[in-house]
C-alpha cells in the first residue's frame, strides 16, 4: 500500500510529484508566514449601505406610486352584480323576412285612385 492509502503502487511520475511537495512543504518555516492582523475598517463599506437604503427607498416609493395610481379614479361605489339570463319560455318565432317593395304591375281591373 502506497502514502495516500488506495492500495495501488505508485507510479514513477508520481512518487517524484510527491517528493517534490514534500521538499516544498520543508522549506516553509514560522520565519516565512506573517503575523495574523485583526480586520481593519467595517466589515461592509459604507457605500454599500448607503445603495442599499436608496433602493430599498426607491422600491418603497415605487410601490406606494402603484397603490395610489390603482386606487384613485375607481368608480366610488362598487358595481352592480351580474344579472342570471332569463331562461326563454316558449319556442322560438321565425325570424321575419325582409319586406321587399312589389314590382308588379296593377290590374287593369284595379280601381285607380
Amino acid at each position: 500500500m502506497n502514502e495516500s492509502g488506495t492500495g495501488t503502487t505508485a507510479t514513477p511520475v508520481e512518487e517524484r510529484l510527491r517528493a517534490a511537495l514534500a521538499a516544498r512543504a520543508d522549506a516553509v518555516g514560522p520565519a516565512d508566514l506573517r503575523p495574523l492582523r485583526p480586520p481593519a475598517g467595517a466589515a461592509r463599506p459604507r457605500r454599500v449601505l448607503v445603495r442599499r437604503a436608496v433602493v430599498g427607498v426607491l422600491a418603497l416609493a415605487a410601490v406606494a406610486a402603484l397603490v395610489f395610481f390603482t386606487t384613485r379614479g375607481g368608480p366610488s361605489h362598487p358595481a352592480e352584480p351580474a344579472r342570471i339570463p332569463r331562461p326563454s319560455t316558449g319556442t322560438p318565432s321565425p325570424a321575419p323576412s325582409p319586406v321587399r317593395p312589389s314590382t308588379a304591375q296593377p290590374s287593369p281591373s284595379a280601381p285607380h285612385r
